[in-house]
């Protein structure tokens, strides 16, 4: 059964059948009383079709006979039999259920437009419906078709588009009663009569709609309103009309559940503004939720502080236990974090091992409760982590800086509390720096060095000094270190401590490494032209061993300079040892199958371990400096060292000698080599040929 409804009067009907149930005659006189047989004489004499359906099981349970001509039913049995339902749209059973908790609640009868499909006909009546209690106290449908209608097919076929729109259409009168409602607006109620004022859940946008309705005669609006289902959000248009019925000017709304979509873009939104790995709030979080309460803070008069965190060596974890267990342990310092801070305060992970907390004055001292919470952040991030079976522990390093005293907004606020990071990185981690103004000043003659070595890189501003390698025995000049300069235009000679570090943040010293190789080599070669034979040491950093093509670069330089690499000796330090990866241990065998000499610079001031002494193919082991002996003649690491390298007949050099009783220690311990102020600082290659020279032993 298939049914178009217009908007009607309701009303109620069938008052003679109602009075025949009441007076308490012979249950032939009731349409209810006997299913099976259902003889109502009076019912059956009409010419109006009239028949009684069980809207639950979608039947029809009694009918006369004028009803079964409507129906082109043989008979009741037969029209019994037939399930109406199984072929009913949703939309109409919908609309039948509406009917039904009409007729419970309410009491009411509806008169309706249906169009019927007896047989795959169709045949549109106006039918009045009424509710019938059943036996089994079930609320059933009595329905009178009162005549076939003549309704044109625009008007049938619109009719029948509003019953299946899913767009819900009220008709109220201007003081806000229903006059009318499609089936999916009535689905959205719980009374029929529900009002319009309660409608829209937002006072002050009921207002706006109002505003609008009699300024441009329509409004539209999204807005949550009320319904049987709760709170939802919809797309509202409302304009004014007049009422067919009784001309007077009524409000057409027609509303558009979009709650799926509000929903959408609030998870959407809700996705943006959070870290996916930690569910912390992330930078695009930062960016307006911290700054809205800076405003607020500066709006009241309050203070805050900016906490930069960034967890010590964590890169160490990423390389050597992989990502997994690394954005495990991430997971686990942003729920300690999270945890560890008070309700009030604002915590985001900005990428990486990078997180921010904004920390809000409660009783006017900020500094006092920033310096609380950084020692309780400091105990809590730097407790064991257990990862399965793995027991780790990592340090957190902190740069502060406070709100409005070192910025007025967010981003400069970021900008410094980096700077007092980055000291507080400088000064060996698991630290805290307080941001200062002089970070500021530091940072752009930073800036300014960065840009300055880039164009010494594309000008060629480098040289190359020699520091001399004796023997410790003869005094014979053996060999020299390779030494960078930085000639610069306005600063003259800077020593590469001041830039060296610079070099290998950016990435430089990949540049600067093979100038300097290039030129020693050429170097090497010059003096053997002169009868000379040194060898020279040349320093690679960890950043170059980085470079997959560091090997071939070497080879070329080779080819063009025609060096001996026999008489080369490359220096790396024990860090480039310790992350030691299959690429690694290939470059230095190969290197070594080259004719290079491989040497381990500044022994014993890393993570020493002897094992890649043997496993590496490495001919020099130089001493740190911090480990030869004093005037007292006593270093019993260097001792050690140098009795070691004997036993596995690696050669030594003593870094950093400045005293002859330093020298005599050396000869008492057998010490190979020397270097250091005693005999020369690094010079130019002229200085030295004309210096040092004399000192060279047999060709």
């Amino acid at each position: 059964m298939e049914a178009a409804f217009l908007p009607a009067q309701q009303h109620f009907s069938l008052h003679a059948l109602t009075a025949s149930r009441q007076d308490g005659n012979a249950a032939s006189d009731s349409p209810v009383t006997d299913h099976t047989s259902a003889h109502v004489t009076p019912l059956q004499r009409l010419r109006t079709p009239v028949w009684l359906y069980d809207i639950d099981q979608g039947r029809v349970l009694w009918a006369n006979e004028a009803a079964l001509g409507l129906w082109c039913s043989d008979s009741l049995e037969e029209l019994r039999q037939r399930d109406m339902a199984r072929e009913m749209s949703p939309t109409i059973a919908q609309r039948l259920r509406q009917l039904q908790q009409d007729f419970r609640l309410h009491d009411r009868s509806s008169t309706e437009l249906w169009t019927l499909y007896p047989r795959g006909m169709p045949r549109t009546v106006d039918i009045v419906c009424t509710g019938w209690v059943l036996d089994d106290g079930r609320m059933g449908m009595l329905c009178e078709a009162i005549g076939e209608s003549m309704t044109d097919a625009v008007t049938l076929r619109s009719a029948e588009a509003m019953v299946h729109t899913p767009v819900m259409v009220t008709l109220y009168s201007v003081r806000g009663r229903a006059l009318y409602r499609n089936p999916a607006a009535r689905a959205t109620v719980d009374h029929p009569d529900a009002g319009a004022r309660s409608r829209v859940l937002d006072r002050r946008e009921l207002r706006q709609i109002v505003e609008q309705l009699h300024r441009n005669g329509q409004a539209r609006a999204t807005t949550q309103v009320s319904t049987s289902l709760g709170p939802r959000w919809h797309d509202i248009s409302v304009r004014l009309c007049r009422d067919p019925v009784e001309g007077r000017q009524v409000f057409l709304v027609s509303e558009i559940d979009i709650t799926e979509l509000k929903q959408a873009e609030s998870r959407a939104h809700w996705l943006a503004m959070r870290d996916t790995l930690t569910g912390l709030p992330n930078r695009s979080f930062v960016s307006r939720d911290f700054q809205q309460r800076l405003d607020g803070l500066h709006a009241s008069g309050g203070e805050a502080a900016l906490i930069f965190i960034d967890l010590d060596r964590f890169k160490a974890v990423n390389d050597s236990l992989g990502h997994d267990i690394g954005d495990r342990l991430l997971v686990e310092i942003a729920q300690r974090l999270y945890a560890t801070l008070d309700t009030d305060d604002l915590v985001a992970r900005l990428g990486g091992d990078e997180f921010l907390v904004l920390v809000s004055n409660r009783d006017g001292d900020i500094e006092r409760r920033t310096r609380q919470l950084v020692r309780r952040l400091q105990a809590e991030l730097g407790r064991t982590v257990m990862i399965g079976r793995l027991q780790m522990q990592v340090t957190p390093s902190m740069g502060i800086c406070r709100f409005p005293r070192d910025g007025h907004d967010i981003d400069a606020l970021l900008r410094n509390a980096d700077l007092a990071l980055y000291r507080a990185k400088e000064a060996g981690g698991n630290g805290v720096g307080w941001f200062t103004p002089e970070l500021v000043r530091i940072a752009r003659e930073r800036i300014q060095l960065e840009q300055d070595l880039r164009v010494a890189v594309e000008r060629h501003q480098f040289e190359v000094h020699y520091q001399p390698r004796v023997q410790v025995g003869s005094g014979h000049l053996v060999g020299a270190e390779a030494l960078v300069r930085w000639r610069h235009p306005r600063r003259g000679l800077v020593a590469p401590d001041v830039f060296i570090g610079l070099s290998e943040e950016t990435g430089l010293i990949r540049s600067i490494g093979a100038m300097v190789l290039e030129k020693a080599a050429r170097q090497q070669v010059l003096w053997q032209s002169l009868g000379r034979r040194l060898r020279i040491s040349v320093n690679l950093s960890p950043r170059q061993f980085g470079d997959p093509g560091l090997v071939d670069t070497i080879a070329r330089i080779v080819r063009d300079t025609g060096c001996d690499p026999q008489q080369i000796e490359l220096e790396i330090t024990e860090s480039v040892m310790l992350g030691q990866d299959e690429s690694t241990n290939r470059a230095l065998h190969q290197l070594a199958d080259m004719g290079f000499r491989l040497a381990i610079d500044d022994f014993g001031t890393g993570y020493s371990n002897l094992a890649y002494l043997q496993r590496c193919p490495i001919s020099t082991l130089k001493i740190d400096r911090s480990f030869i002996a004093g005037d007292d003649g006593v270093s019993p690491l260097a001792r050690l060292v140098i009795t070691m390298c004997r036993m596995l007949g690696i050669e030594t050099v003593a870094e950093g000698v400045e005293t002859e009783a330093q020298l005599d220690w050396l000869r008492t311990q057998d010490c190979d080599e020397y270097q250091g102020h005693l005999c020369s600082p690094a010079l130019p290659a002229d200085q030295f040929e004309r210096q040092m020279l004399t000192m060279a032993g047999p060709a």
